[in-house]
């Protein structure tokens, strides 16, 4: 039996999960019908997919804006690496949307970037978690042994009240990914602080978004993580 294979007990606690979530604060978090403000976006990697555009066994970047504006063919010398992130998305969006643009091209490593959203619109450290969880089982369900990097939330200036929840959300996932196979978590929460344990400002260009030092950053505590690049044929 394969066991990371989402069993009716785990369809059962996921849905359930949701349904929890949805209780601590209805407003934020009642689902929207379908995909919502992103179904043009699902639409467009679909139509991607049927079309054969994108090479399966690359390497996915998916999440938040964080991903959407990381030009990854500026920072990386690689051209093994696909970017499906969605700007303004939550984490329970990107889980919640994952099993209609993530398998259909079989990565061969997902990286993940998402999380802040989340709490910045009144989700709770315990709900980001539950989101990280469940966007595990969706790949999993797909691609039992997919590699997967999740990079931890970041401490960005605008958001500098909420800090003590990223913390507490990044505690809980690291610990989760302690206990699953294939998963990394990787911090970039301390190193993007300065000295006196504030953000670093040169790192954001509008106290949210990086600069092009905080995506250099980035690339070097995060290359250590990627797949070599596959040889080309």
């Amino acid at each position: 039996m394969n066991p990371f294979a989402i069993t009716a007990a785990t369809a059962g606690c996921i849905a359930a999960s949701a349904l929890a979530q949805t209780a601590v604060n209805p407003e934020v978090n009642t689902p929207q019908p379908g995909a919502g403000r992103w179904e043009a976006k699902m639409k467009e990697y679909e139509a991607q997919d049927a079309a054969g555009q994108v090479a399966h066994g690359q390497i996915l970047f998916i999440g938040s804006s964080s991903i959407t504006r990381w030009k990854l063919e500026d920072y990386f010398p690689r051209r093994d690496l696909v970017n499906r992130g969605f700007g303004g998305s939550l984490l329970r969006q990107v889980a919640d949307l994952a099993e209609r643009y993530v398998p259909t091209i079989a990565p061969r490593q997902i990286v993940v970037y998402a999380g802040e959203n989340d709490i910045a619109s009144g989700r709770t450290p315990e709900q980001v978690h539950a989101a990280f969880r469940d966007l595990v089982a969706v790949i999993r369900a797909k691609q039992p042994e997919v590699p997967i990097l999740f990079i931890s939330l970041k401490p960005s200036p605008s958001r500098r009240h909420l800090m003590d929840q990223f913390r507490e959300a990044n505690r809980l996932i690291a610990e989760e990914i302690r206990r699953l196979p294939n998963v990394t978590y990787v911090d970039v929460f301390d190193r993007m602080l300065d000295a006196n344990g504030e953000p670093r400002p040169e790192l954001y260009v509008d106290r949210l978004h990086m600069t092009p030092e905080g995506y250099r950053l980035w690339v070097e505590i995060l290359t250590p993580h990627l797949l070599p690049e596959n040889p080309k044929p």
